[in-house]
């Protein structure tokens, strides 16, 4: 089939756009890691003094650098509508939140939806796959304590030990309030036919747009951070829970991620922009901790059932392009998430001002 010029026309203006825009990318990053980095080398005094202001400091530069990222898919059109519970009622709380995981513009997502919940982006903490810490983003997130856990049963024990001793060791002296995990344990086409499988041998329901979650990271957070008169059990690190008078966690929420016609979008398609402008959907239900159950058959069955749901969520979505109302509404309710564009304008500028700024041998 001949490629008329229109056509063309369309093909190249797409390819200077996605060129253009990674060349933007490149250069805020070479700009605005370096200066993050700087600026808390420069602040190590305070974090001696005061390490309360320390973390705080390091907080808000944190939540600038995921803004970055979300005003890549920003301003490619790539915008989120959300549904369900309101999260900023308990944005001030410790929380676990819980996501289905589809491709690598989840976090890009999160990263977005997440910015105009308070003080939720600063205080938070991410469970991710330990490849992500040889990313440029890695530095990062090794500096602000997240935590890359690494896939596979050889490893899952020792995963989960080192798990539990960082959460002890930086959960509540770096003052965080929600912690962000993906209990599929890896992408859900990759993971999908295997936990298919799995669901046979076992007897579970067979699942198409999530996979069974996995139980061992789960249980080590609500152990380690729910406070013992939350659901009798022990929690870990409980000097740390007294001397920072915490509440442990009160909530879990519940996070469903769905892409129009289940076309989930990809870090590079975030970074290029070549695809369309793209509205995804994110649903959240909150529960309170003292629902979820502390015993491992349990609190296992108790997972499965949210992905259960989370399933019949998804189906509903993909067959009518909205996720139905909670319980004892009649109509679903959506709100769609904005961002200043002043506002990722000043940060950006900042970060480029913070890079000219550097000192040459920096």
């Amino acid at each position: 089939m001949a490629v008329t010029l229109e056509q063309a026309q369309r093909v190249g203006y797409t390819f200077l756009k996605a060129l253009l825009r990674f060349a933007f990318m490149v250069a805020n990053n070479l700009v605005a890691i370096p200066s993050y980095v700087l600026y808390l080398i420069v602040l190590q005094p305070l974090r001696v003094l005061d390490s309360e202001s320390f973390w705080y400091i390091e907080g808000v530069l944190f939540k600038w650098l995921l803004a970055m990222v979300a005003s890549w898919g920003w301003w490619a059109g790539y915008t989120v509508v959300e549904w369900g519970d309101d999260v900023k009622a308990v944005s001030e709380d410790e929380a676990v939140v819980l996501v289905n995981h589809q491709a690598t513009g989840d976090v890009c997502t999160l990263m977005m939806c997440l910015q105009d919940k308070g003080t939720v982006v600063r205080q938070m903490m991410w469970l991710m796959d330990h490849i992500f810490k040889y990313t440029n983003f890695g530095t990062v997130s090794l500096i602000h304590g997240d935590f890359f856990i690494r896939q596979g049963k050889a490893h899952r024990d020792q995963q989960l030990v080192l798990l539990k001793e960082h959460l002890e060791k930086y959960y509540r002296s770096r003052n965080r309030k929600w912690i962000v995990l993906f209990p599929e344990g890896g992408f859900l086409r990759k993971r999908r036919e295997t936990s298919q499988a799995f669901a046979k041998k076992n007897n579970l329901p067979f699942l198409q747009h999530v996979t069974l979650p996995r139980l061992g990271a789960t249980q080590v957070i609500l152990k380690t951070l729910v406070a013992p008169q939350e659901n009798g059990t022990p929690a870990g690190g409980d000097a740390v829970i007294k001397e920072s008078k915490s509440k442990g966690l009160q909530w879990v929420i519940d996070t469903t991620i769905a892409y129009p016609k289940g076309e989930p979008i990809d870090i590079q398609t975030w970074i290029l922009g070549y695809r369309q402008p793209t509205v995804t959907h994110v649903h959240y239900r909150i529960f309170p901790i003292k629902d979820v159950p502390a015993e491992p058959e349990a609190l296992s069955q108790w997972l499965y059932q949210r992905f259960i749901e989370k399933e019949d969520l998804l189906t509903h979505f993909y067959e009518t392009g909205a996720f139905p109302p909670l319980q004892g509404q009649t109509k679903a309710v959506s709100r769609e998430m904005t961002l200043s564009n002043l506002w990722l304008i000043g940060i950006q500028s900042l970060a480029f001002l913070s890079g000219g700024a550097a000192p040459p041998s920096c």
